[in-house]
């Protein structure tokens, strides 16, 4: 990695914002949640888009699906897998719901998920079992992280004969922190336990090599760091469970240009869509190879790195975890002082989040987790370090009215 005044020297940077059409007036630090297409993908998908619209019968027909087997044929190269273990999805949540279905669940049967997953896969799980009579058992990591081998063991401690399955993130969203999973899933099988890999947030951000990590299942949604259009997600299923797959949405499930039936028709023929956003994926991973994927992780890591430092200095509250690129890529997670609302764990969007758009025009989450109240910061190649600047001088005036103070 280069010194890292180098990687903080915005100038290089500076043309590539004029891909992004973010407004000038908006610091826009939450590419996690919702992250925009550079110029060129969005051109992408408008050409497949009007192909699409010149000759619908002749699209589907005859291109649609060679077209995305092409499309796949990238992902998987970029992912580490084959096409044919790789399907367009809408996204990671959609992918998630996929790999329920697979999964029959008796009473007694159990699930296992860490304290630190996403709360829609919560839900899914949680109401599996619910209707399964199954139980739902959460691995309680140890805070602050200090081991990754400390986050394998609690996995470990959790797991019974009766898992069926262990789902964990590869990268956590309210916490911003990248796991072990290679050695989880090399846990998991030798304990005979499939595993489902939540990957919204590791693709781009840090590799990846599918055939290598060993899961038997792995969701992602690919608008985010790798900045590919919305709608675009996909799920990979290891070969021994392609055999026998039950869509959540049934259609034809069959080609429309004869080739011979497959896994994968069963979610390219959910009904008439417009598929311009799964076809210009390609385009969105070759964006990121010609800048250089590793100069990407190390600039937008080293942005996350002075977010770390200058947010720590203002509040005095330090992060729960190492300070190292194995720990955190992209975007970081880091306390704030808890808030004066005692209210504010029911409301979608806590109040700092809401002042800082409206006086400030900043966009950046506030989370409450674990009676914990963290602010993620995201970075992408039109982010500098003038914007993070912003945020802090903003912060550092409007912290304390939506905070408790260290009297209370």
């Amino acid at each position: 990695m280069p010194p890292q005044n180098e990687l903080l020297d915005d100038t290089p940077w500076q043309s590539l914002r004029e891909q992004w059409l973010v407004p000038e007036d908006v610091t826009y630090l939450n590419h996690g949640s919702f992250g925009p297409s550079p110029r060129v993908v969005r051109e992408s998908r408008q050409q497949w888009c009007d192909a699409l619209e010149r000759e619908p019968m002749d699209f589907f027909l005859r291109q649609y699906e060679t077209e995305l087997e092409r499309a796949l044929e990238k992902l998987g190269k970029f992912v580490g897998a084959s096409a044919r273990e790789l399907v367009f999805v809408d996204n990671a949540t959609f992918g998630m719901n996929v790999v329920a279905a697979q999964i029959e669940l008796s009473a007694g049967d159990e699930v296992v998920l860490t304290d630190h997953e996403y709360g829609a896969v919560f839900r899914i799980w949680r109401d599996l079992c619910q209707a399964s009579g199954a139980e739902l058992k959460v691995a309680r990591l140890p805070f602050p992280l200090t081991d990754p081998n400390e986050i394998v063991e609690a996995v470990q401690d959790t797991l019974t004969d009766r898992t069926k399955i262990l789902v964990v993130s590869h990268v956590t969203s309210a916490t911003a922190t990248n796991f072990p999973v290679e050695d989880i899933c090399q846990l998991a099988r030798k304990r005979g336990v499939p595993t489902c890999v939540d990957g919204p947030h590791a693709i781009a951000m840090v590799p990846l090599n599918l055939r290598e990590l060993g899961c038997d299942y792995y969701v992602a949604s690919c608008h985010k760091w790798l900045s590919a259009p919305f709608g675009t997600g996909f799920l990979y299923m290891a070969k021994r469970h392609t055999q026998k797959v039950l869509p959540v949405v049934r259609s034809w499930g069959g080609s429309l240009s004869g080739q011979p039936s497959r896994w994968q028709d069963e979610f390219q023929w959910i009904g008439t869509r417009d598929p311009s956003n799964f076809l210009a994926v390609p385009t969105a991973i070759e964006f990121l190879e010609d800048i250089g994927i590793q100069k990407f992780r190390d600039r937008t890591h080293a942005l996350a790195e002075y977010a770390r430092s200058r947010i720590e200095a203002l509040t005095g509250l330090p992060t729960f975890l190492p300070n190292s690129s194995e720990w955190y890529g992209s975007m970081i997670s880091l306390p704030i002082p808890p808030s004066n609302d005692p209210d504010v764990g029911g409301v979608l969007r806590d109040p700092l989040q809401t002042a800082l758009w409206e006086r400030e025009r900043i966009e950046v989450p506030v989370f409450h987790w674990h009676e914990r109240r963290f602010i993620r910061v995201s970075c992408h190649l039109y982010t500098s370090t003038k914007d993070i600047d912003r945020l802090v001088d903003s912060l550092q005036q409007h912290l304390p009215e939506f905070s408790k103070s260290a009297e209370e």
